[in-house]
């Protein structure tokens, strides 16, 4: 049996790879979030405010002895507030900050801790944004976490090759960018003032030029990447590098 942690299951990307997951009957997966959409006999669902740190340090993954692969998919993200710095409200700093950086670092944390002795497979997959490699005039925090998730993503990468002694348990771990994917973000980005953010009418043209990725193309894209993560290189990159 295979078992997927997922967080943000309930909409977008996150909720389109728990459904075609689950599609599989040797596949569990356990959805990480506020609120649940999902009734599926192979589905269990884990509410939990990714705001919360004391939560999240406490929660637990469980042993699954049996397993033949288990993943960790941190999935959840937020935009936050768009506005150039010295604009922004000081507590919403620090919640971008607390879902895409600390929440995941905590999770990884954990999740090596819990199963580095178990010998299924093993794979943890991070979903970065291009936004973490350029900069973009008011999305700071989210610029800045999606960087730091990547080069979190690179020194566990990095351990991983130092640490283990049995090559067959090592942790792969995997920072990627999903592209411009239609999701409730996009809508987000797309009511931001020109003031606030200078591309946004760039933003309103990929969506009524239809060039946005459907959440169930780049989960089918992910899946492909957790099904065949030994046989791929590198740490972090973009969907659209994934033959």
């Amino acid at each position: 049996m295979n078992y997927y942690y997922i967080t943000g299951t309930a909409s977008g990307i996150g909720k389109e790879l728990a459904l075609q997951l689950l599609q599989n009957p040797s596949n569990k997966v356990i959805g990480i979030s506020r609120n649940n959409r999902i009734s599926h006999s192979n589905f269990t669902f884990y509410q939990l405010d990714l705001l919360d740190v004391e939560a999240v340090c406490n929660f637990k993954f469980q042993t699954h002895s049996t397993a033949e692969k288990i993943s960790l998919i941190n999935n959840a993200g937020m935009l936050g507030e768009v506005k150039h710095v010295g604009k922004l409200n000081a507590k919403a700093i620090a919640q971008n900050y607390y879902v895409n950086l600390v929440a995941p670092s905590i999770l990884i944390n954990t999740f090596i801790n819990c199963y580095g002795s178990s010998s299924a497979q093993k794979v943890i997959l991070n979903v970065s944004s291009g936004a973490g490699k350029s900069p973009v005039d008011g999305w700071s925090a989210y610029c800045a976490s999606k960087a730091a998730i990547d080069m979190l993503s690179r020194v566990v990468d990095e351990e991983q090759k130092m640490d283990a002694s049995d090559k067959e348990q090592n942790f792969k771990i995997f920072s990627v960018a999903p592209g411009k994917v239609d999701t409730a973000m996009q809508v987000e980005i797309r009511k931001s003032s020109k003031e606030d953010f200078s591309k946004v009418k760039d933003f309103i043209d990929f969506k009524n030029q239809d060039q946005l990725i459907s959440p169930q193309a780049v989960a089918e894209k992910y899946i492909q990447l957790l099904e065949n993560a030994d046989k791929i290189k590198g740490t972090v990159f973009s969907l659209r590098e994934l033959n």
